[in-house]
Order: C-alpha cells, then structure tokens, then sequence
C-alpha cells in the first residue's frame, strides 16, 4: 500500500504542508517499509487553476490509496473520490507523524472537501 502525504520538504522529518493542490511536495510512503519518493509539486504552487486536480491526477498515477493532507477542496476532493484514493483531512506535525497516526489507525477518512473553492 502507498499513501501520499502533503509536505513542505522532501523528507520524513518535514512538516505536513496544509495545503494539498498547492503543497510544495507530496511525499509517496509505503508506511510498513518506510520507503518514499518525493514529487515536486512546484508547478501546482502558483497555478491560477486547477492545482487540485492536477494534484489529484498525479497522486492517482503512483498509486496512492490514501491521501493525508491538512485541507482539500472540492474539485480536488471529487477528483480523489473518482480514482478511489480515501482522503484524511486536519493532519499536522512531521510526514513521519502523519504516517504513525495512519498506521496506528488515529485518523478519520473525510467524506467531502473541507477547503472552498477559491472560486
């Protein structure tokens, strides 16, 4: 199983980016083995539109089966629902700490977006 993390660094120790269309990284865990891969986001960052589902997109395309970030919106919320990726919403503290409380079953699985639109 992979879950995908918001980040503002590359590595585990990094902190929990909130933002999910906009985060700098999304970091790829394998939370039994602890491996990752870093995805730079960097060109969702100051997109005029549609960073979520961008995001989204790319999240879906290395597999991810959870998504833990600290907010979400809509369009990106549907865009995960539609690919089957279950999302947590209100993480914060390390990357590391978000995957703990994953694999120690402390999360909550969202059932709509919990950011609005920036429309």
């Amino acid at each position: 199983m992979k879950i995908a993390v918001t980040s503002a660094g590359t590595q585990l120790e990094s902190e929990v980016d909130p933002r999910f269309g906009r985060a700098r990284y999304i970091l790829i865990v394998d939370p039994e083995t602890l491996a990752f891969e870093a995805l730079d986001n960097s060109a969702n960052v100051s997109a005029f539109q549609g960073s979520g589902i961008s995001a989204a997109t790319m999240v879906s395309d290395k597999g991810a089966e959870v998504l833990l970030t600290g907010y979400c919106g809509p369009k990106a919320y549907l865009t995960l629902d539609a690919a089957g990726i279950k999302v947590v919403s209100d993480i914060s503290g390390t990357v590391m700490d978000a995957v703990n409380a994953f694999k120690n079953g402390k999360v909550t699985y969202a059932t709509e977006a919990n950011k609005d639109s920036h429309w």
